[in-house]
């Protein structure tokens, strides 16, 4: 899943990104309002993490044209601010979570798993399932039928963005906005050699092919 931080200070920015990276989140960050805007509603995430004390544009404003554009995208703020009145007034504009600077990078990570299964309408943020592969989001777990599957991160996050997108073609450009940050070259094979390195621990010891190439398009994964 790919996270947004929005978030001005180099090394407070720096720690959240390597904390959720070790939770396999794909990250992105934003140093201000203007870029954070630009790229939360350009790109696709599941969640915005916001600071309020933006050097540009204050945080609620960030909020304001972000959830204008994306009204079921969670965003949760990340500030020094601790009033309450700060707190009422986010929460009254419809900011989903509302966490304080100092924090423990522990309890960032339950809340933002907290606000992605809220946000999970279908209750499938656990279990991911099709056919006989199943992989389990909170253990990083893989397996299919009785056979277990060792995935690297990124052929993790490449499996779960197919599987959530079932029989749905996916572009290679479609995969690297979601899958890699925004650093990644647009121009890069990088999508079909970890197709290729997952087509190899899925596929290639089951009668039952579910990675579909589609030729001139991009990738599938499905049963038919």
């Amino acid at each position: 899943m790919k996270i947004l931080i929005i978030e001005d200070e180099n090394d407070i920015a720096s720690f959240v990104k390597k904390g959720l990276q070790a939770e396999h989140f794909t990250v992105d960050v934003a140093a201000n309002g203007k870029d954070g805007i630009y790229l939360g509603l350009t790109n696709d995430y599941d969640l915005v993490v916001l600071d309020m004390r933006l050097p540009d544009i204050y945080g609620l404003e960030v909020f304001k044209k972000i959830r204008e554009g994306k009204p079921k995208l969670p965003i949760m703020i990340l500030t020094v601010e601790s009033e309450v009145k700060k707190k009422v007034e986010a929460f009254d504009l419809g900011v989903n979570d509302y966490l304080t600077k100092p924090f423990a990078i522990e309890e960032l990570i339950v809340r933002i798993r907290a606000l992605l299964n809220r946000n999970n309408l279908d209750g499938s943020l656990t279990i991911l399932k099709i056919g006989d592969l199943e992989m389990d989001l909170k253990t990083h777990e893989v397996k299919r039928g009785d056979k277990k599957i060792d995935l690297r991160h990124r052929e993790f996050d490449l499996l779960e963005y197919l599987i959530r997108n079932p029989n749905i073609v996916m572009t290679r450009s479609m995969i690297l906005e979601h899958v890699w940050d925004m650093n990644v070259d647009p121009f890069t094979n990088t999508v079909d050699v970890h197709i290729r390195y997952l087509r190899k621990k899925i596929d290639d010891d089951f009668k039952k092919k579910l990675i579909k190439t589609i030729h001139g398009s991009g990738y599938k994964i499905s049963t038919d």
